[in-house]
């Protein structure tokens, strides 16, 4: 079977594109709606279509304008089932874009029937939230694919699993993308389905045990194009869409994974470092006039390009036979949880690689990324009052920047001090309670 024709949906930057036309894989059209987005894949591949609307495809696909690929792949809205975006599942016009997934994959494989071509082999990537969805979105995306006539509803479905349905065989698997080279933990649930003829499962899952490993220890302090650096952890939090606006009011503002300390400042991530972090070229985002903002957004909203490459790789093998089947026993229709014995299931892969945060950090670094002296107090004092924990080795150099207040600053604190408004630090010094804006 030859696998090479590929659509996107939720196309976004095209990490997919990044990871797969090394491979030979080519791609037929994309379909994105954001400004940014759309802008990038413009200026990356100008040749390809971007459809816009993915709710459209099924009836271009059905009207023959555009081509029937041999893989659909996309990343459906994640807000959704996310935290940051209420969890709301199939009750957000976002989460619904799921089924709407189903709908591009259904009507690809009828026109794929009539031109005598191989069913469509699906791979859809999301967070991981979407396994505990109230609304069972997970449940009904499965289901559909599977051609089963009842949808299975699971409260907490497990992080890898397999389904053979009477239409499509379905797995899935968590990943993370700390142990495939980059040093960002970004755990994300990856689905492969495709007709009767194909095992998905000797894709996403490998021989072997899941024998967890630990990330190395590295040197967490070093110099660099001239510079002196300090990170926090060996790796990242994940890097989120809304990075370039609320940075700073989530754990990674705690634990610091999302800060780089730079000749003794403290400062946020720069694009071209989140760009590295996701396994994109130096300067993929960097258009003309781009505002970091849309830039954090749209590589926060991205794919990691290695995980993507790593399942393509395998997706390629299979269709030349360079992967030994797996034997997972299960009844049609049915659950099969692959919970034990000598298969891979974990977010780890047999072969994993580790990136540093050394390759990642650059000195090219703006005056307005960097975080005042007022500004590491306020994150200070937010953790206080909220009695959060934080990195000891954070707390300490956001103490040390905040004892270099500005002019403005020392007169601002003059002005509280006179009203009475100090308390105790936990390191005895006095500290504003209010007045001061982090």
């Amino acid at each position: 079977m030859m696998i090479k024709t590929v659509g996107s949906v939720c196309s976004g930057i095209e990490a997919a594109s990044v990871a797969w036309n090394p491979l030979g894989f080519k791609f037929e059209w994309f379909s994105e709606i954001a400004d940014f987005p759309s802008a990038v894949l413009k200026e990356k591949y100008p040749q390809i279509p971007n459809l816009g609307d993915m709710t459209e495809i099924p009836s271009l696909l059905a009207n023959k304008a555009i081509t029937a690929p041999d893989i659909i792949c996309g990343g459906t809205p994640c807000q959704s089932f996310s935290l940051a975006g209420g969890k709301s599942g199939l009750n957000d016009q976002r989460g619904n874009l799921t089924l709407s997934f189903v709908d591009i994959v259904e009507t690809n494989d009828k026109v794929r029937l009539e031109q005598g071509l191989s069913p469509t082999i699906a791979l859809w990537e999301n967070v991981e939230g979407v396994l505990t969805d109230k609304t069972n979105a997970f449940g009904c995306l499965v289901s559909f694919l599977a051609g089963l006539d009842e949808i299975i509803n699971i409260s907490r479905w497990e992080t890898a699993g397999i389904i053979r349905g009477t239409k499509r065989n379905v797995v899935w698997r968590v990943l993370d993308a700390k142990y495939f080279g980059l040093p960002q933990q970004r755990r994300r649930l990856y689905l492969l389905a495709g007709g009767k003829d194909f095992n998905p499962e000797n894709i996403l899952f490998e021989q072997g045990t899941s024998t967890m490993r630990e990330y190395p220890a590295s040197q967490l302090r070093f110099a660099k194009e001239g510079c002196k650096f300090e990170v926090f952890r060996e790796y990242t939090d994940c890097v989120y869409s809304a990075y370039g606006t609320k940075w700073n009011g989530n754990a990674a503002a705690y634990n610091g994974s999302l800060y780089v300390v730079q000749n003794e400042r403290i400062r946020r991530l720069l694009p071209l470092e989140c760009e590295r972090l996701m396994g994109f070229p130096d300067g993929y985002t960097d258009l003309p006039k781009a505002k970091r903002t849309n830039r954090y957004q749209a590589i926060g909203n991205s794919w990691a390009v290695p995980v993507i490459r790593w399942i393509g790789s395998r997706i390629k093998d299979s269709a030349t036979e360079k992967l030994s089947p797996l034997q997972i026993e299960g009844n049609i229709g049915e659950v099969i949880n692959v919970t034990s014995g000598c298969i891979n299931i974990s977010p780890q892969p047999n072969d994993c690689k580790f990136g540093d945060m050394s390759d990642i950090v650059s000195s090219d670094a703006p005056e307005e990324i960097y975080i005042s002296p007022t500004g590491c107090f306020g994150i200070i004092r937010r953790k206080r009052e909220r009695n959060l924990r934080i990195n000891p080795r954070l707390e300490e150099v956001l103490l040390n920047i905040s004892s270099m207040w500005s002019a403005e600053d020392i007169e601002k604190r003059s002005r509280v001090q006179k009203r009475g408004r100090f308390s105790e630090s936990v390191d005895g010094s006095r500290y504003v309670q209010i007045g001061l804006e982090g």
